[in-house]
């Protein structure tokens, strides 16, 4: 093709010019743009006729729009052709809204072929696959991240409630977005929060929990649905309110609380196959970090309270030791009935029977829940797998704290478990964690340490000592550290880190308790906790936790646990209420044990005297292999001074105490520091024998 270009030329130029892929702009050497594709257009949001004779300065963001008219007059002068991705710097365009988008921009200067234009091709680097991936995640994690700073901060669940169908909403670009609770009887959902919802629904309102309706079928199936489009479902009924609002593809994902199901958080979009793979990564994440910061949350407001809770708590313990013996008469009587042949071979009998126990039962539990609520629950201590808690509390971490903050985990090889609550013991490292995060405000590392104890700093020997009969060498501890790499604490801060009410944290942000609780949990678990820091140079917490002991013959069949009592077993049970005395005596006789019953402890000390072989007259027989006898005994002797004395008179009688109250109301003299073994009240036929025989057979 040769001469200057016919009118059909110019056609295929134009429609070339129009239908470019990238936006094209010709400018002259003034900067005035001259034509303009559509393509700019859609990319920048301005009309074609906003653009045309206007400079093209007006396409530069305001901060470097002074630098960007040097240039231009600099390149006016030698113009050169430049290519995609020809600069170094990221380059950036103002779009008509204010909003700026990054982009990639060719120049190629048409003054050689005598024009006096530059022709700039624009292209939104958000166009490449992995870029477009890639601010995706960054979106994602930015959303993520900001819900983790909601449930780090936050000490109001219902705030969490509120912001995470708002997070989700924004970051999947959903049209609503809402999370349902599973209701106590766990046969409907409740709406608990939302965003975008549709006419008829409101927060409080139920579903059935059916595996025909959305969120039934996301409980059932335990892990990310998808629905590429409403009106082409067949898995369950789509409710029709959804297809009325214009609802097409929705995800969602089941809600766990420690592993059982919780509820569901759901988005839902008006566009069809909007949920992917990635959405449903992002989601489970947000649901998995919603059940972490209620349980979180519920923690820290129960510690937040404690010291209200105090005259409750001493009054609840008053009220437990009272109601669980009554309880555990019931029960006793209970169990007894259930054996008799009237009961067994009468059909309706066993029922009512049975309803009862279960009753009554439920009666215990709500004894210890008052317990636990004021913070005087029993430990129940059992080996705890250190490594596996910290990796799992690790998990959870990453996803809360500040995503500045690396986390790490170093385990000795083979390090054992310890001997501890492991609720109450993750609940310690959580405490420690948070302050730890306080503590670096510009990110860090926080790293989990846990190893066997070659030997115990000398500090902490002697009321390891005091608590445990474990090695003073330490070979029957666990260390546990948990350091940061935060600001550390001065002397004086440290000297009083572990009291009470004490904090360094601005009003509404801890109630100090946080490393008080922790400091009590490890007295009370028989270890000990030491610190070390300094400013500038960060803190290190360390757990020291004894292994757990040796099992003898312990096993969670009652009948195997009968069958390993030794044969007649000599049992002398003190206890001061007449019918829980009954109910004793009858499991014992059951056991094949051989009983011998007081009321008081100042009786059963006379009993022992008389069965001395010297002074064989009034209670005869031969001394008792076991004391069994009630803490609270009345207004005389307390059975910790009881056992006391026969351990002391009689050091072959092992001892086992029985109590309404929690191991905590109990610490009321010297003698508690000898560890006895405690039978909490109600208990069963086999959780008694099962606690003889840990006492017995050693």
């Amino acid at each position: 093709m040769s001469g200057a270009p016919g009118l059909h030329e110019h056609a295929i130029f134009r429609a070339l010019f129009a239908a470019s892929p990238d936006g094209l702009v010709l400018v002259d050497s003034a900067g005035v743009i001259r034509l303009a594709n559509p393509t700019v257009s859609q990319l920048l949001g301005y009309s074609n006729e906003e653009l045309v004779g206007a400079s093209v300065e007006m396409l530069v963001p305001d901060n470097i729009r002074p630098r960007h008219a040097a240039y231009r007059h600099a390149y006016e002068e030698a113009p050169r052709s430049r290519p995609m991705g020809g600069t170094a710097t990221e380059l950036v365009a103002r779009r008509r809204d204010g909003s700026e988008v990054m982009v990639e921009i060719a120049l190629s200067p048409l003054q050689p072929l005598g024009l006096p234009y530059t022709m700039a091709s624009i292209r939104s680097v958000a166009e490449y696959p992995r870029v477009r991936q890639a601010l995706q995640r960054a979106r994602y994690s930015e959303h993520l991240a900001q819900l983790g700073r909601i449930a780090v901060d936050s000490l109001d669940p219902q705030e969490v409630l509120r912001q995470v169908p708002l997070i989700a909403a924004q970051a999947l670009e959903a049209d609503q977005a809402a999370v349902f609770l599973l209701e106590p009887g766990r046969a409907a959902l409740r709406m608990a929060s939302g965003v975008g919802m549709l006419d008829g629904e409101g927060l409080g309102d139920s579903v059935a929990n059916r595996l025909d309706t959305p969120q039934g079928y996301v409980l059932a199936h335990g892990g990310p649905v998808v629905v590429e489009d409403y009106r082409a479902e067949t898995r369950f009924v789509v409710p029709e309110a959804y297809l009325r609002a214009g609802l097409v593809s929705a995800l969602a994902v089941p809600l766990s609380d420690r592993g059982r199901a919780a509820g569901t958080l759901a988005v839902r979009s008006r566009q069809s196959r909007r949920f992917g793979d990635a959405e449903a990564r992002f989601l489970e994440s947000v649901a998995n970090l919603l059940g972490t910061c209620l349980q979180r949350a519920q923690t820290e407001e129960a510690l937040h309270h404690s010291q209200r809770l105090e005259a409750v708590g001493q009054l609840t313990g008053g009220i437990a030791h009272d109601f669980n013996n009554l309880l555990t008469v019931i029960q006793g009587n209970l169990q007894v009935l259930a054996d008799l042949p009237a009961v067994t071979g009468d059909g309706f009998a066993p029922q009512l029977v049975a309803a009862a126990t279960r009753a009554s039962r439920r009666g215990a539990e709500l004894t210890g829940k008052l317990l636990a609520f004021s913070r005087r629950q029993m430990l129940q201590p059992t080996s705890v797998d250190v490594a596996a808690m910290m990796r799992s509390l690790a998990d959870m971490l990453r996803r809360t704290l500040d995503q500045r903050i690396r986390i790490r985990i170093d385990v000795a090889p083979g390090c054992p478990d310890v001997q501890a609550d492991p609720s109450q013991l993750e609940s310690a490292l959580l405490n420690i964690a948070i302050n730890a995060r306080d503590a670096m405000p510009d990110g860090g590392e926080l790293v989990f340490e846990a190893a066997p104890m070659a030997d115990v700093p000398p500090e902490l020997r002697r009321e390891l000592e005091e608590d445990s009969e474990a090695a003073a060498g330490g070979a029957g501890y666990v260390r546990i550290a948990v350091s940061d790499s935060g600001t550390g604490m001065p002397e004086d801060v440290k000297e009083r880190a572990f009291e009470p009410f004490f904090t360094t944290k601005q009003a509404g942000r801890g109630t100090g308790l946080g490393l008080s609780t922790v400091y009590g949990f490890a007295r009370q678990s028989r270890g000990a906790i030491a610190i070390e820091s300094a400013p500038g140079r960060g803190t290190t917490l360390t757990l020291i936790l004894p292994r757990p002991p040796v099992s003898a013959g312990e096993t969670g069949d009652g009948d195997a646990v009968a069958d390993a009592l030794p044969a007649g077993v000599r049992v002398l049970l003190v206890e001061d209420d007449a019918e829980v005395r009954a109910v004793a005596r009858r499991f014992l006789s059951d056991l094949g044990c051989h009983v011998t019953a007081c009321a008081s402890g100042e009786e059963a000390l006379r009993c022992l005297q008389e069965m001395q072989p010297a002074e064989q007259a009034g209670c005869s027989g031969e001394m008792p292999h076991l004391l069994l006898s009630d803490i609270a005994l009345g207004a005389g002797m307390r059975g910790t001074e009881l056992a006391a004395q026969v351990q002391k008179t009689w050091p072959d009688i092992a001892v086992l105490l029985m109590s309404g109250f929690s191991a905590e109301l109990l610490a009321s003299g010297a003698e508690t520091a000898l560890g006895w073994e405690l039978l909490p009240k109600p208990y069963d036929r086999a959780a008694l024998a099962r606690a003889m025989v840990k006492v017995l057979v050693r």
